[in-house]
């Protein structure tokens, strides 16, 4: 399988220690943190033909994500 698109670490490349921090500190950033890698792996093995679905869920699956990137940025730039 080719390179993942969208990883938090390259969304975020200068929050890298932070995103670490606060899955040990945080449950619920560790929970999200770990359900936006579970829908972006999703979207991608989708977008690479490995898993295909729907073109609407996976529309609703990169809406989830963005959600989640959303939550993701304000709880780093929050700590």
């Amino acid at each position: 399988m080719s390179h993942t698109p969208h990883e938090l670490a390259e969304e975020f490349p200068a929050d890298i220690d932070k995103m670490h921090a606060l899955k040990v500190s945080d449950a619920h950033f560790a929970k999200l943190f770990d359900e936006y890698h579970d829908i972006n792996g999703k979207i991608h093995r989708a977008e690479t033909d490995v898993e295909p679905m729907s073109d609407e869920h996976q529309a609703e699956l990169r809406k989830q994500r963005l959600a989640m990137k959303d939550q993701i940025a304000k709880m780093l730039s929050a700590a």
